[in-house]
């Protein structure tokens, strides 16, 4: 796996049977249970994780909410960078059969995971129906934050002029995007959002919206859902 690029992603939920079975039916993932983690699985491919939301956090009233995970050769000389560049760390720890994590916020406060380790595989395809296949950053103003992802991953962003930017890495492949956009249009919080691809847009959202999630914004090519949480959201994205 390369470093500095996403690899999977998963998702903190207060009641995991009843998250599990909301994205069993919209994607038709089966999840199965090791170490008190659970992993989704289409065939033989593992695809997200998701766990139950930690008591320190359900009492500091956290959301349920997607996890963006950033492939690192090295999580303590990243989180030092991180610290260094203004980032704040919400949690540093080594899991046994898992590998070494760290939660990361940028200094307006969208979260990431930076994973170094063997056990995760990269599970984001280009374009495989029911599966992660981006990941953008949502922020309310880009030159806040540019210099501390340049600084911890390498990367550089492209702008098109527009508040819409690429985020390629060292070999100038396109990994992921940064949209500006203002807080009276995606809310106060500053965030990284994951896209799972489907085959047929208009069926994904009649599953989600019979399964008790809802639409937040449709762009024609994708649609931005909330799940029955009402709080987790994610794009589904036409391929």
């Amino acid at each position: 796996m390369k470093p500095n690029h996403f690899i999977f992603a998963d998702l903190s939920t207060y009641q995991p049977k009843v998250s599990m079975k909301f994205y069993s039916s919209v994607f038709g993932w089966e999840f199965y249970n090791e170490y008190d983690y659970q992993t989704a699985y289409l065939g033989d491919e593992a695809i997200i994780g998701l766990y139950e939301t930690p008591n320190q956090f359900k009492q500091l009233k956290m959301p349920h909410f997607w996890m963006s995970y950033i492939q690192v050769n090295d999580v303590k000389k990243t989180v030092e960078q991180a610290r260094n560049l203004g980032g704040i760390i919400e949690l540093e720890q080594e899991l046994d059969h898992f590998g070494k994590v760290a939660l990361i916020r940028d200094p307006l406060g969208a979260g990431f995971t930076v994973y170094q380790g063997d056990y995760l595989m990269n599970t984001r395809t280009k374009g495989i129906s029911n599966t992660l296949i981006w990941n953008e950053l949502h922020a309310s103003d880009a030159t806040k934050i540019i210099p501390f992802y340049e600084g911890i991953f390498n990367w550089k962003f492209a702008s098109n002029g527009k508040g819409t930017y690429k985020i390629l890495d060292t070999q100038n492949s396109h990994i992921a995007d940064l949209f500006e956009i203002a807080n009276d249009v995606k809310g106060k919080y500053e965030y990284w959002v994951c896209s799972f691809g489907v085959k047929n847009l208009k069926v994904s959202l009649q599953r989600v919206l019979e399964h008790g999630g809802s639409l937040i914004s449709d762009e024609g090519n994708r649609i931005m859902v909330c799940d029955d949480s009402g709080e987790a959201f994610f794009y589904i994205q036409s391929l």
